[in-house]
């Protein structure tokens, strides 16, 4: 059996720590048999033949720009087998300008919202919630999700805009404040998967920090849908 090839691609918005996050995650994918790749920019993408050899792209860029070129080679290899994955604005906020990578993720990051303004100071800090991530009744069974137990968490708590093709393994609820605009507590996604063609996508977006990617039921879903999402034997 030919050994699995991951791609890294990491790189975007500083904030998220690209470097360091992914480095979290490189040696389990060393262990489970990978070979992997780093790249720290999305120009890889574009390379037709490097992509059709690639099992599993794992993509930490936050917000950045990714050119057609550069898209309609991911979007070929996910629709080919490639599996793809991430976590948080790695994933979920990259490209915002790009409407045709929003329809190959399936849901996109609006907003995260914020502490009582009397209580903001200016720092990352104000947007931090405490809130709780719900596993839903699929994933209670779906082999990223069995047996993880609904978790508490305070980090950022993401709004997400997304479509009905996605199936959702986990969410979040917003509740109303005397603050904010919106009139009842919104339910977004936390955790979902998508296929798309022959390919399997993993999001998961809890994520911000590496304290949060370092928590056990936050690790193990990430690790766990790395493994899944792989190119499975009937699209290699």
């Amino acid at each position: 059996m030919a050994q699995r090839r991951a791609l890294v691609v990491r790189g975007g918005w500083e904030g998220h720590q690209p470097v360091k996050a992914t480095e979290l995650f490189i040696p389990f994918l060393e262990r489970s048999g990978y070979a992997v790749r780093i790249e720290e920019s999305t120009e890889i993408y574009a390379d037709a033949a490097e992509m059709a050899d690639t099992d599993l792209v794992v993509q930490c860029v936050t917000m950045s720009q990714i050119t057609g070129e550069q898209l309609a080679g991911l979007s070929a290899a996910v629709v080919a087998g490639t599996g793809f994955t991430g976590w948080h604005g790695g994933i979920a906020d990259s490209f915002r300008a790009s409407s045709d990578y929003l329809h190959l993720v399936g849901g996109q990051f609006a907003t995260h919202p914020g502490k009582e303004p009397c209580e903001r100071h200016g720092g990352a800090e104000d947007n931090f919630l405490p809130h709780t991530v719900n596993i839903t009744e699929r994933g209670r069974t779906h082999p990223i999700t069995e047996g993880v137990e609904d978790f508490d968490l305070v980090t950022e708590q993401y709004w997400v805009l997304h479509d009905d093709l996605i199936d959702v393994l986990a969410t979040t609820t917003h509740p109303t404040q005397a603050w904010h605009p919106w009139h009842r507590p919104v339910t977004s996604p936390a955790i979902w998967t998508r296929l798309w063609g022959a390919g399997r996508i993993v999001v998961t977006t809890p994520g911000h920090s590496l304290d949060v990617l370092e928590h056990a039921c936050v690790r193990t879903v990430i690790e766990r849908g790395m493994l899944w999402a792989t190119r499975t034997a009937s699209a290699s």
